[in-house]
C-alpha cells in the first residue's frame, strides 16, 4: 500500500512541477558528463531532478539568487549518482546552501603533542552528517576536463558514503558485492595514489583524493563520470566497483559517442 501510495505521490510531482523543456535542454548542453546518455536515461535524470527539486530546499547565501536554471543545474549533477538507484538515497536530509564562491570552513584538530589548534579555509563544497550540503556557486557551474573536477557530484558522493555513519570511502554496498573485493580495490588503489602524490608524480586525477580514504571515493567519484575513459585505464578494479556501486557504466557509454 505504502509503495503504491508513493508511486502515485511522485507521478503527481512530476505531472505538476516538471522542469521547463528550454532549462532542462540549458543544463543538458552545459553538464559534460552527461554525453552518451541515451533518450531513456535523459529522461529517466529529468524526473529524478524533478523529484530531488520537490524534496530538497536549496538556498543561496551572501545575498546570492539561486535561479531556476541553477536550481535544475545543481540537482541534475546530484541525481546523476542515483540515475540507476533510487532518490531515496538522499533522504534524511533536505537542505543545500549554496555561496556565490569558496566560502570559510572552521575547523579544530589535534596535533601529534595532543594541542587543539582552530583553522579555517576557504572550500568549495562540503557535506555534513545528516546535515546540510554546501556549495560554492562558481564552482558547482564550472568543471575541469583535465581531472575530472565536479564539485556537485563529490559533495553527493560523500553523502552516499555517510549512509552508514561518516564518510570512510566505504559506502553501504549492494547485496550482490563483496565487501573483501571493494576493501582490496580501493586500498590498493589508495595506496599507490598516495606513494605517486608524495612523489610529485603527474596524476590522472586531483591529488586531494590523497588527503584520506573518503575524499579518494569523492574525488574517484568524480572522475567516474567526468572522464571515465581515464579512471578504467589507471584504475580499473576501482572503476569495475564503482560500476556495480552506481550501476552505470561511463567509459561504455562514452566510447559509443
Amino acid at each position: 500500500m505504502l509503495s503504491n501510495f508513493r508511486a502515485w505521490y511522485r507521478r503527481r510531482i512530476l505531472k505538476n512541477e516538471s522542469i521547463p523543456d528550454d532549462i532542462w535542454q540549458q543544463a543538458v548542453t552545459h553538464l559534460r558528463f552527461l554525453r552518451g546518455l541515451d533518450a531513456d536515461e535523459l529522461e529517466r535524470l529529468r524526473e529524478n531532478a524533478t523529484l530531488f527539486l520537490h524534496a530538497k530546499q536549496i538556498s543561496g547565501a551572501h545575498g546570492l539568487i539561486v535561479t531556476d536554471e541553477m536550481h535544475v543545474l545543481i540537482a541534475a549533477q546530484a541525481c546523476i549518482l542515483i540515475l540507476n538507484l533510487d532518490l531515496d538515497y538522499y533522504d534524511g536530509w533536505v537542505e543545500i546552501i549554496v555561496y556565490p564562491g569558496e566560502f570559510i570552513r572552521n575547523y579544530e584538530y589535534v596535533d601529534e603533542d595532543g594541542v587543539v589548534h582552530h583553522a579555517a579555509e576557504a572550500v568549495s563544497g562540503e557535506s555534513w552528517l545528516g546535515g546540510p550540503l554546501i556549495l560554492s556557486w562558481e564552482d558547482a557551474s564550472t568543471t575541469d576536463a583535465e581531472v575530472g573536477y565536479n564539485v556537485v557530484i563529490h559533495e553527493f558522493a560523500h553523502k552516499l558514503d555517510m549512509l552508514n555513519g561518516d564518510a570512510n570511502g566505504f559506502p553501504p554496498l549492494h547485496a550482490d558485492m563483496s565487501r573483501q573485493a571493494w576493501s582490496e580495490a580501493f586500498s590498493e588503489a589508495y595506496a599507490a595514489f598516495c606513494r605517486r602524490v608524495d612523489a610529485d608524480e603527474a596524476m590522472e586525477v586531483d591529488p586531494y583524493a590523497a588527503e584520506d580514504p573518503a575524499e579518494f571515493f569523492a574525488v574517484i567519484s568524480e572522475a567516474f563520470f567526468e572522464i571515465p575513459l581515464e579512471v578504467k585505464l589507471h584504475f580499473p578494479r576501482v572503476y569495475e566497483q564503482l560500476a556495480l556501486f552506481y550501476r552505470q557504466d561511463p567509459a561504455a557509454r562514452w566510447s559509443k559517442s
